[in-house]
This record gives C-alpha cells, sequence and structure tokens, in this order.
C-alpha cells in the first residue's frame, strides 16, 4: 500500500464559534492546531485565514503571519492556502495570497475546477477565473492542488494540462457528499479517479456526516490520501452529539491506518511525491 496522505483543513469558511468553540480562528490558533495535527500525522495543511472577528479574509498578511508561525517550528509541512471564490470572487482578491514570497511562500493552493453549489451558497468558479489563477500558481511555483466535486471537473483539468497551464505530478482533492455534486459512493469515486491524468496523485474528504465514510475510503482503498478536519464537519459522531476538535478527527484517520497497517506519509515524502522544493 501507498503510504497515506493526510491532509489537514483546520477551519474552512463555514465553522463559527457559535457553531463550535473547537474551531480556530486567529493566525494563532490555527498555527496551532497545524503543528498539534502534524504530530499526529498530518503532511499537508489546507489553509483558510480570518480576521479579528472571524470572519472569512483573504488579507495575505493574515496567511503570512499563520505561515510563519508554523515553519518557525515545523519548516516541512506542506502549506497550501485557498483562492476560493466562496466569500471573493475578483480575481486580484482571490490571487493576493500568491503573492507572499520568501520564507512564507506557500507550496500549493487551492484550485477549484468548476462552479458549485452548497446547502445555501454557490462558489463560482468561472472559466477565466480559473485559468487565471493556475497561470499566476504557475508563474509564481506554486503547485495547485486541484479540488474535485464532480466528473466534469476532471475533464476541465485534461484541458488545463492541454492548455499548459497545470504540470505533472498532479495532485486532486476529490469532494464527495455535498448536495450538488459528486455523493459518497464508491461507484461516483471509481468513476471520478478513472478519469484522473497519469501521474496523479489524490486525496478523498466527505462533506459533513459523510466525512468518516469517506475517510475509511480513503484508508482502505490503499492508493488515495484523505481530507480531513473542521472544515467539512464539525461533529464526530454520526447523531452529532459530540463536537469534534481537530485533533480528535485527524488522530482517528491514522488510528484507521494503524488498523490495516497503512504507513503516514510525511511531509518530506508529501514533498517527494509532488516534486516540491
Amino acid at each position: 500500500m501507498k503510504k497515506l496522505i493526510i491532509n489537514f483543513t483546520p477551519t474552512g469558511m463555514i465553522p463559527t464559534r457559535e457553531m463550535t468553540p473547537y474551531v480556530p480562528q486567529t493566525p494563532q490558533e490555527i498555527a496551532s492546531e497545524i503543528l498539534q495535527c502534524a504530530g499526529l500525522g498530518a503532511s499537508m495543511a489546507h489553509i483558510h485565514a480570518r480576521d479579528e472577528t472571524g470572519k472569512n479574509t483573504y488579507k495575505k498578511e493574515v496567511f503570512r503571519e499563520i505561515i510563519a508561525r508554523v515553519r518557525e517550528i515545523n519548516k516541512e509541512m506542506v502549506i497550501v492556502v485557498t483562492t476560493s471564490g466562496r466569500s471573493y470572487t475578483e480575481f486580484a482578491e482571490r490571487a493576493e495570497v500568491l503573492d507572499l514570497d520568501g520564507d512564507v511562500k506557500p507550496d500549493m493552493a487551492s484550485l477549484t475546477l468548476g462552479s458549485v453549489n452548497f446547502n445555501k451558497i454557490a462558489s463560482p468558479n468561472p472559466p477565466e477565473i480559473i485559468q487565471r489563477l493556475a497561470g499566476k500558481m504557475r508563474e509564481k511555483g506554486i503547485k495547485p492542488e486541484l479540488e474535485i466535486f464532480d466528473l466534469g471537473m476532471v475533464n476541465y483539468a485534461h484541458y488545463l494540462i492541454r492548455k499548459d497551464l497545470i504540470e505533472p505530478p498532479y495532485y486532486f482533492n476529490i469532494i464527495l457528499g455535498n448536495i450538488a455534486s459528486a455523493q459518497a459512493k464508491l461507484l461516483h469515486l471509481g468513476l471520478i479517479v478513472s478519469e484522473l491524468p497519469d501521474d496523479s496523485i489524490w486525496s478523498v474528504g466527505g462533506v459533513g456526516s459523510w466525512q468518516k465514510t469517506v475517510n475509511a475510503i480513503g484508508v482502505v482503498s490503499g492508493e488515495g490520501g484523505v481530507r480531513v478536519g473542521l472544515e467539512d464537519n464539525i461533529w464526530y459522531d454520526d447523531a452529532r452529539t459530540i463536537l469534534a476538535t481537530n485533533a480528535m478527527l485527524v488522530e482517528r484517520v491514522a488510528k484507521l491506518a494503524a488498523l490495516i497497517g497503512r504507513p503516514l506519509a510525511t511531509p518530506r515524502d508529501v514533498r517527494c511525491m509532488l516534486k516540491l522544493a
């Protein structure tokens, strides 16, 4: 079996302190949880930032502080920053974080390959924005974390390859269980994986109550990695009686991997897999 990548998503854009006291919001809190979960087996961190009021922010200064705090202690952790269009739709806002350089330059940045509807909000990703973000990532030497919610988004990845906007090895996050896209079913995952380009590495995450099931599928597949964290689900149990912490969620994945004898990928392993600096 291949080593298991645990892609840790500590905060996201949806969880608030009113929903759960465990969601990290300040740069110090987010960095602290990244470092804690790195110790539990996470090798990548997919970062969203919040301002002083707890609202989502695209400001690179906030990302700078998070990354600096992590790298002060752990220089190998693979850092992924968001360019999501769910809260901010303009290219300049979404791309600002890509201008970080030097010691705080992100290793990777998210790139969702199509528009997607969630329960109460849409995340618009027009073709022009996707291509401009991909172009800037390539210009800056930042590898895209290609986010897939449905089969058609894989086809768009092939289109970006033909346009020479992304290069191998490709890293895909496959997100299942959202109400308006691919569901948490083996057939849906299998179809998506079967269409990925050659030289691809993939991880899979589940939305809401599907997180645990999809995490287990990723672990036992022997091939895929796992995306896990409070960004996708704030509950530990299916009955929604226990609010999860990020550490609880990451530790559960690590224990599942240990039960079947699947080794965890270290940040250095992931850097070798994805040919990162």
